[in-house]
């Protein structure tokens, strides 16, 4: 009871608003004090003590619950009946609340009565203390509701399969009938409450869901015809729905459910008329909507089968598919999107479908049109609303599916004829532009044979209106028809027209709509623009400078699919010309007396970004270059060497720069060779004056082609490069937190893998691979997944290597590299360990548990006494909120049995173990976070 006063004070931090520190220090002990066995009595005179705080109540009862579920073990099992009848005083006393500490003590109940296995009538047992007075039915129908909810979720309860599976038939399976005459007798009792109705609801959806519940017996229960009538009522509505489609979803199995799908069925389409009587209601056609939609999902096979009896269910849907407000809309989307699946696959579609599809596409179309724009939308709800415009484009696409493409493209084709043609006056760009939404949506499933709609449709767009919402619609539209327009080279010259005037346009987005359909024009049809190359050469220097960079760079992209459809000869000679414009650009940066201006820089930049988009594109030419582009290697780089000696400083340019370089060492390949090791001794000389990550990972990708070659000075180089970039690293690290450098991280740890697979002697050296672990290990510790999983590869590497195999001979250099190993291991073990460790329980993704595991087990393996020694401290030093003491001890013991009996296959499962009960503790924390 000593305890309760400083309960008290830790629970009382929360109510006020105080520092993070003083925050951390109560939950701390709040969680400690879960774990320890005075809790049960502790919390047992808080639940009861009608003097005690409602804070302190809660959380007693939150205890309870936890302690259940993590800990029943610290009470003997002959006091577990007296336990469960201290559980039931504590219900009986807050009968009438508060909701979450009934909730608690319920859960506590469930989880004793799975691990109890002499508590048979756990039901029974509830239902004759709290079945029979009025003011108690609501607890009972809490327990009841949260029984198989908590049977079938809560996986933290600490028994086997086997045991769950027993529990399971004992507490549930067993008493479905009991339970279900129960729920009649209260729903028709006289007096019951809508509260009291809404549980039984509530409790018969959990029962149901649970799958235990046999359907057939609701077919002579008089409980579905009372969440029907329940529609009615306003209190009952949400929790009548709720129910009404758990028991439709339920009945999947449709010929074992017939009998009941018989009832259903025809009180669902009863609903029909209350669409119109409840439009201007929303949250009612919610309800409706997700009724109708249930059942359309489920029984579309008998929709099929039987249309005309399942029809209204249909035409219900299409009503909801076209209620004004978007938030219900998109319910019967998947209604639409998986019926389309069964009818798309018929030889024909029968007209009622058709119709129906044809409705809902006209309806999504109305849909799609912006508000006017006297109330134009702004913010979120614009993001919102333009990401639900594609989302409705999935459902047009179904329509193609049931009503085919070219159906549904000309019916769109021409509301947008028939209006320009009508009103073209008083047309708004909004009733133009929905519908073009449309056709760029539905050309996804364009068919390339169709020779009527898609004509029509490029035919219209140079009549559209010149309106910037309705060009930047159009030219996506061409953007999606290039595979068609391959197949149909005529239509190229004309969508090139349009596409070239749009970049005259000042619109920004249409613009950048301009440069997307250019660069899919040029990709899908390349090899029928070819002799269009130079004209588009010409338009890229007159237009380049009224362009924003993103268009700039889309051009270029799009002319480098053109170039790659050439012969290699001739493409080469196309691809050196634009190249050179862009190299001229950088040459004179870098050689410009003096500092370029902030306009020559970008200039630069963005000559840089355009170059790394065609080299993409391009990939390479094969093994053997073009004459063409023989000597531009060297060429290249000697303006890149000048513009880096100048401007690399600059976190862009150096970033661009090496972009550049990645995409040229594939294009170039060993045409690299005879300047590798110059880029080389650039790239450390970089990373050394910036710590820039970019050097490192161009560094690394010159180790990974090059470290093989028989070549001294390329040798030389990358020694230079793993030794400065090891020493300017750990020299950041004394300034930075590992966090701050994770970029940096990434690409040594990258760096580190190459020359250890590549040039391990560079790796081993004895002057640099004790700093080279101390920075790896640093990348244990930063919270990218990525650079965790390549740090524990690089030492899984090291510790797997072959000079640590006593079992084999080894040559002199293997004995070196063993040696140093062992050296660093003996002074950062304790280090390395600790953090594998803290991570394996902490933050490392889930899927290097098998790497640590096997790290640790083969350093036990190699260095058992150390192990030993490093272990006590390493342990001491985690936080018992990460793992708990009695963890901590039962690991250290395992761990040192399995080390001195030599039986280290123990020691994985030690790990295993260990890891298994500190997940257990962290979920605890997670349960008990969630709780408060």
């Amino acid at each position: 009871m000593a305890d309760i006063p400083a309960l008290l004070a830790a629970l009382d931090v929360f109510t006020r608003t105080p520092d993070k520190a003083s925050l951390d220090k109560a939950n701390t002990w709040l969680q400690e004090f879960q774990h320890s066995p005075e809790a049960w009595s502790t919390c047992n005179v808080l639940l009861l003590s009608p003097d005690a705080p409602l804070s302190a109540k809660i959380f007693a009862a939150q205890t309870f619950r936890t302690k259940v579920t993590y800990d029943l073990s610290q009470v003997d099992s002959a006091n577990l009946p007296a336990f469960r009848d201290t559980l039931l005083a504590a219900l009986e006393t807050y009968k009438s609340g508060p909701r979450n500490i009934v909730v608690q003590i319920c859960l506590a109940l469930a989880g004793l009565a799975m691990q109890f296995p002499s508590w048979d009538n756990a039901v029974e047992t509830m239902i004759n203390k709290f079945g029979s007075n009025p003011i108690t039915v609501p607890t009972l129908l809490q327990f009841l509701t949260l029984l198989p909810e908590e049977l079938h979720t809560n996986h933290r309860v600490p028994i086997t399969d086997d045991e769950w599976h027993d529990r399971l038939s004992i507490l549930v399976t067993s008493n479905v009938h009991k339970v279900l005459d129960l729920l009649t007798v209260y729903i028709q009792a006289s007096g019951v409450t809508t509260e009291i109705q809404s549980q039984i609801f509530a409790c018969l959806r959990s029962w149901i869901v649970s799958g235990e519940v046999n359907l057939s017996d609701l077919t002579s229960s008089p409980l579905l015809g009372f969440a029907f009538e329940a529609i009615s009522s306003d209190q009952l509505f949400d929790s009548a729905v709720e129910l009404i489609c758990d028991i439709i979803h339920e009945t999947q199995e449709i010929d074992d459910n017939m009998a009941l799908i018989e009832l259903i069925v025809p009180r669902v389409i009863a609903l029909k008329p209350l669409l119109s009587k409840d439009h201007e209601n929303p949250d009612r056609i919610r309800g409706y909507a997700r009724i109708f939609a249930e059942a359309g999902e489920t029984y579309r096979m008998m929709i099929v089968r039987h249309t005309e009896t399942f029809y209204p269910i249909m035409e219900a849907l299409v009503e909801c598919s076209a209620y004004p407000d978007l938030d219900i809309v998109p319910i019967t989307f998947q209604f639409w999107s998986r019926l389309a699946q069964v009818i798309g696959k018929k030889s024909s579609v029968p007209p009622l479908f058709a119709q129906a599809y044809r409705s809902v596409m006209t309806v999504i179309i109305k849909h799609l049109q912006f508000p006017p724009d006297d109330t134009p939308l702004s913010g979120q709800e614009a993001e919102d609303f333009r990401a639900f415009r594609h989302v409705m484009g999935d459902t047009l696409k179904d329509c193609c599916d049931v009503l085919e493409a070219e159906s549904c493209l000309l019916a769109t084709y021409e509301m947008i004829s028939n209006a320009l043609l009508h009103n073209r006056d008083t047309l708004s760009w909004q009733e133009i532009e929905a519908p073009l939404f449309a056709l760029r949506s539905m050309g996804a499933v364009v068919d390339p044979k169709d020779d009527n709609s898609v004509p029509k449709i490029l035919h219209l767009i140079p009549q559209l209106p010149l309106h910037p919402r309705v060009r930047y619609a159009a030219l996506l539209i061409i953007s999606r028809y290039t595979e068609w327009i391959n197949m149909h080279p005529n239509f190229i010259q004309p969508q090139l027209q349009y596409i070239s005037a749009g970049f005259e346009v000042a619109d920004l987005e249409v613009s950048a709509a301009a440069g997307q359909a250019l660069k899919y024009l040029c990709q899908d049809c390349k090899q029928h623009l070819v002799e269009v190359l130079p004209t588009l050469h010409t338009f890229l220097h007159t237009i380049a400078s009224k362009l924003l960079q993103d268009d700039r760079r889309k051009i270029y992209e799009a002319i480098a699919h053109v170039i790659s459809a050439m012969p290699m000869e001739k493409a080469a000679e196309s691809l050196k010309s634009f190249c050179l414009d862009i190299l001229a650009i950088i040459h004179a940066v870098a050689n410009k007396t003096g500092q370029a201006t902030k306009q020559e820089l970008q200039a630069a930049s963005d000559g840089l970004e355009n170059l790394e988009a065609m080299l993409y594109v391009i990939g390479s030419f094969g093994e053997e270059l073009p004459i063409a582009c023989q000597n531009t290697c060297q060429e290249a780089w000697s303006i890149f060497r000048v513009f880096l000696s100048k401007y690399g400083s600059d976190s862009e340019l150096a970033e661009r720069t090496s972009r550049v370089l990645r995409y040229g060492l594939s294009f170039f390949d060993r045409a690299v060779l005879p300047v590798a090791a110059e880029v080389v001794a650039s790239m450390s000389m970089g990373f050394q004056a910036t710590g820039f990550p970019s050097y490192l990972w161009i560094g690394g990708k010159l180790v990974g082609r090059f470290g093989d070659e028989e070549d001294q000075n390329l040798h030389a180089a990358f020694s230079e490069l793993f030794r400065h970039a090891t020493n300017k690293l750990v020299n950041l690290l004394q300034v930075q937190p590992a966090g701050n450098l994770s970029d940096v991280l990434d690409d040594y740890v990258q760096l580190s893998m190459q020359i250890l697979h590549q040039t391990p002697d560079i790796y081993f050296d004895p002057s640099t691979f004790p700093l080279a672990f101390q920075a790896t290990c640093a990348a244990l510790t930063v919270v990218q997944s990525d650079v965790v999983c390549s740090a524990l590869d690089v030492f899984q590497e090291i510790f797997h290597h072959q000079c640590l195999d006593p079992s084999t001979p080894n040559p002199p250099n293997f004995i070196t590299y063993a040696h140093t190993i062992h050296n660093v291991l003996e002074s950062q073990g304790a280090v390395f360990i600790g953090l594998l460790l803290m991570g394996l329980v902490g933050d490392f993704p889930p899927e290097t548990d098998s790497l640590v595991i096997s790290i640790f087990r083969i350093v036990a393996t190699i260095w058992p006494t150390q192990m030993l020694a490093w272990l006590p401290d390493v342990l001491q030093r985690m936080p018992s909120t990460s793992v708990p003491v009695q963890v901590k001890h039962k690991f250290l013991a395992d761990v040192t049995a399995a080390i001195t009996g030599s039986k280290f296959d123990q020691v994985r499962y030690s790990v295993i173990n260990f890891h298994r009960e500190s997940r257990r503790a962290r979920d605890r924390r997670r349960t008990a976070a969630l709780d408060k």
